[in-house]
Protein backbone atom coordinates (compact mmCIF):
# COMPACT_ATOMS: atom_id res chain seq x y z
CA UNK A 1 0.00 0.00 0.00
CA UNK A 2 2.47 2.41 1.23
CA UNK A 3 6.07 2.91 -0.66
CA UNK A 4 8.53 4.78 1.50
CA UNK A 5 12.54 5.90 0.47
CA UNK A 6 14.51 8.50 1.13
CA UNK A 7 16.49 7.19 3.95
CA UNK A 8 20.02 6.65 4.27
CA UNK A 9 23.47 7.67 5.82
CA UNK A 10 23.33 11.21 7.27
CA UNK A 11 25.69 12.69 9.54
CA UNK A 12 24.58 14.69 12.96
CA UNK A 13 23.41 17.76 11.75
CA UNK A 14 22.38 16.66 8.84
CA UNK A 15 19.69 16.27 6.31
CA UNK A 16 17.54 13.80 5.08
CA UNK A 17 14.13 14.23 3.05
CA UNK A 18 11.84 10.92 3.33
CA UNK A 19 9.06 10.17 0.28
CA UNK A 20 6.05 7.70 0.71
CA UNK A 21 4.29 7.26 -1.89
CA UNK A 22 0.40 5.37 -2.20
CA UNK A 23 0.32 4.12 -5.95
CA UNK A 24 -2.83 2.17 -5.14
CA UNK A 25 -4.76 4.53 -3.50
CA UNK A 26 -7.02 6.81 -5.55
CA UNK A 27 -6.93 10.25 -5.27
CA UNK A 28 -10.81 10.76 -3.64
CA UNK A 29 -9.47 8.23 -1.08
CA UNK A 30 -6.02 9.52 -0.23
CA UNK A 31 -6.95 13.19 0.07
CA UNK A 32 -9.26 12.72 2.62
CA UNK A 33 -7.08 10.55 4.50
CA UNK A 34 -5.10 11.81 7.84
CA UNK A 35 -1.49 9.74 7.37
CA UNK A 36 1.35 9.60 10.36
CA UNK A 37 4.97 8.86 10.01
CA UNK A 38 6.44 6.47 12.47
CA UNK A 39 9.97 5.06 12.86
CA UNK A 40 11.12 1.84 14.70
CA UNK A 41 14.55 0.86 16.16
CA UNK A 42 14.70 -2.94 16.81
CA UNK A 43 13.61 -4.31 19.98
CA UNK A 44 11.17 -1.31 20.66
CA UNK A 45 7.85 -0.82 19.79
CA UNK A 46 6.77 1.41 16.29
CA UNK A 47 6.68 5.39 17.18
CA UNK A 48 4.43 8.08 16.19
CA UNK A 49 6.84 11.00 15.06
CA UNK A 50 4.31 13.40 12.90
CA UNK A 51 0.66 13.51 11.51
CA UNK A 52 -0.90 15.62 8.91
CA UNK A 53 -4.52 16.47 8.73
CA UNK A 54 -6.85 15.56 5.45
CA UNK A 55 -6.38 17.52 2.46
CA UNK A 56 -7.48 21.02 2.23
CA UNK A 57 -8.04 23.74 -0.34
CA UNK A 58 -5.50 25.96 0.96
CA UNK A 59 -2.93 23.92 1.28
CA UNK A 60 -2.71 24.20 4.93
CA UNK A 61 -3.27 20.67 6.38
CA UNK A 62 -2.59 19.97 10.17
CA UNK A 63 0.68 18.72 11.49
CA UNK A 64 1.69 17.49 14.97
CA UNK A 65 5.08 16.03 15.87
CA UNK A 66 6.40 14.34 18.63
CA UNK A 67 8.41 16.33 21.38
CA UNK A 68 11.84 14.94 20.23
CA UNK A 69 11.68 15.95 16.82
CA UNK A 70 9.50 19.36 16.99
CA UNK A 71 11.38 22.07 14.95
CA UNK A 72 13.44 19.77 12.89
CA UNK A 73 11.40 17.80 10.89
CA UNK A 74 8.19 18.96 8.96
CA UNK A 75 5.51 16.63 7.32
CA UNK A 76 4.05 17.32 4.26
CA UNK A 77 1.90 16.28 1.22
CA UNK A 78 1.32 16.53 -2.26
CA UNK A 79 -2.12 15.08 -2.75
CA UNK A 80 -1.79 15.34 -6.80
CA UNK A 81 1.19 12.69 -6.36
CA UNK A 82 -0.50 11.15 -3.87
CA UNK A 83 2.91 11.10 -1.78
CA UNK A 84 3.59 12.30 1.78
CA UNK A 85 7.10 14.18 2.78
CA UNK A 86 9.10 14.08 6.15
CA UNK A 87 11.82 17.27 6.08
CA UNK A 88 14.41 16.11 8.72
CA UNK A 89 16.91 18.56 9.65
CA UNK A 90 19.31 18.60 12.41
CA UNK A 91 19.23 14.89 12.87
CA UNK A 92 20.62 13.13 15.92
CA UNK A 93 21.73 9.90 16.27
CA UNK A 94 18.63 9.10 18.36
CA UNK A 95 16.65 9.83 14.70
CA UNK A 96 17.85 6.37 13.64
CA UNK A 97 14.86 4.07 13.01
CA UNK A 98 13.23 2.61 9.75
CA UNK A 99 10.79 5.17 9.40
CA UNK A 100 7.35 3.99 7.99
CA UNK A 101 4.39 6.31 6.69
CA UNK A 102 0.82 4.85 7.06
CA UNK A 103 -2.81 6.08 7.59
CA UNK A 104 -3.16 7.57 11.46
CA UNK A 105 -6.60 5.43 12.03
CA UNK A 106 -6.89 2.28 10.98
CA UNK A 107 -3.60 1.49 9.77
CA UNK A 108 -3.38 -0.38 6.21
CA UNK A 109 -0.26 -3.35 5.78
CA UNK A 110 2.77 -1.49 6.74
CA UNK A 111 5.39 -1.43 4.01
CA UNK A 112 9.25 -2.04 4.14
CA UNK A 113 10.09 1.21 5.57
CA UNK A 114 13.38 3.22 4.83
CA UNK A 115 16.42 3.16 6.77
CA UNK A 116 17.72 6.58 8.49
CA UNK A 117 21.20 6.52 10.07
CA UNK A 118 23.21 8.95 11.65
CA UNK A 119 26.24 8.78 12.65
CA UNK A 120 29.40 10.39 12.03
Amino acid sequence: QFVESGGGLAQPGGSLRLSCRAPRMITSVFNPLEFAWYRQTPGKERELVATIGRATNYGDSTTNYVDSVKGRFTISRDNARKTLYLQMNNLKPEDTAVYYCNKLRAPDSWGQGTQVTVSP
